[in-house]
Order: C-alpha cells, then sequence, then structure tokens
C-alpha cells in the first residue's frame, strides 16, 4: 500500500463525516426492526459494540461464525483485512471510540437523530430527517457495503443487551482482554480469513 494511500485513509478517519454516516446506516438498521414502531439502540455502549462489527467486518466474521451463521454474509473484501482504522481501543465496556459522543451531539444537532433517557440509558433513534438520510446513503455506492453490513449486524446480535453483547465480543475477540486499557485495536487478523474460506465451502 503506498504512502499516499495511507495518508488519504488516515485523513477519512480523522473526519467525522464518514463516521456520522457510517452511524445513521447503522442507526438505521436497527431503526427498521420495530415491526410496529421505529427502534431505538438501547445505550450509548452497545451502540459501539454493534459499530466495532460494523467498522470491523473480520470480526463480523467471527461473530456469525460463532452464532452458526455463515461468515460469509459478512462480506469482507481483501483490503479490509489490513484496514488501517484502529480508533477503536480497549475500554472497560468493551470496544470504544472516544468520539462517539461527540459524533452523537454533532446528529443531534442536526436534528438527525433523538437522545432520550429511559431509566438510566440513552436511546438513541433516528428522527424522519434522519431516516430520510440514512435511506439515501444505503443507495450510494460508497456506503452499500456499510447498509447490507449494518441489517447482517443487527439481524445476528441486535436483540443482546449490552452485557451481554460486550461478553459475546470478548468471547469471540478474545485477545482483547489480554490488552490494557487505553490500548488501540488492531483489526488485522489471519484466523478471520480462514473464516471467509471454510464458509464458502460450506
Amino acid at each position: 500500500m503506498s504512502l499516499s494511500v495511507l495518508r488519504a485513509a488516515a485523513c477519512a478517519e480523522n473526519e467525522d463525516g464518514l463516521h456520522l454516516a457510517r452511524l445513521l446506516v447503522l442507526l438505521r438498521s436497527a431503526d427498521t426492526r420495530g415491526k410496529n414502531a421505529p427502534k431505538p439502540i438501547e445505550g450509548i455502549t452497545k451502540l459501539a459494540k454493534l459499530d466495532f462489527l460494523l467498522r470491523y467486518p473480520v470480526y463480523l466474521e467471527r461473530a456469525l461464525a460463532a452464532l452458526g451463521k455463515s461468515p460469509v454474509d459478512a462480506a469482507v473484501l481483501p483490503r479490509e483485512r489490513t484496514t488501517v482504522e484502529t480508533k477503536m481501543i480497549r475500554f472497560r465496556y468493551g470496544p470504544w471510540d472516544g468520539r462517539y459522543r461527540r459524533w452523537l451531539s454533532l446528529l443531534s444537532s442536526r436534528g438527525l437523530i433523538t437522545l432520550s433517557l429511559s431509566g438510566r440509558k440513552i436511546e438513541v433513534g433516528l428522527t424522519d430527517r434522519g431516516r430520510t438520510l440514512a435511506d439515501d446513503l444505503a443507495n450510494r455506492p460508497a456506503f452499500k457495503d456499510f447498509a447490507a453490513r449494518g441489517a447482517v449486524v443487527m439481524k445476528a446480535v441486535g436483540t443482546m443487551s449490552a452485557t451481554k453483547l460486550k461478553d459475546f465480543v470478548y468471547e469471540i475477540v478474545p485477545e482483547i482482554t489480554g490488552m490494557k486499557w487505553g490500548v488501540e485495536i488492531g483489526a488485522s487478523d489471519p484466523e478471520a480469513e480462514t473464516f471467509a474460506t471454510s464458509g464458502e465451502r460450506q
């Protein structure tokens, strides 16, 4: 990979726009779970774990395999097996990115999401304006993979509680438990590559 490509990827990683768009698409995948009413995501920490699987599809492969589902559904591209995005860190309650509250504040200020308190949890949902934009993004080539994977993530683990999802992530990514808090989590993993090939043989 050339230095210019790495620089461009690093620049994109540091821009809020890409992350805001990805979160909108993920929230839309959660939103459509509700049969009679839109369904928000229960808690920011749960949102972070769901987003972890969306951002790092090699780990989504592991999740699907652990649940007895086809890892091929993660549709991991070759370039995604060596992604340079490593902003997720080891956190007390699982993978975390320190920018989530900033991103949610930006989305809320633009009238794209709702933030409501349910007990001690903040529920994150979409406004009508947010749904319209999320649907528009999902139809764009640059975000179709996110939209497809978002649906896979929500179908696979969307009903899990935040605590259960945290335990599940630690189960499928055991190397995280051996890391110190605050250490960045790398996305590359040779074992994950076996899931794609084994899944194709199933």
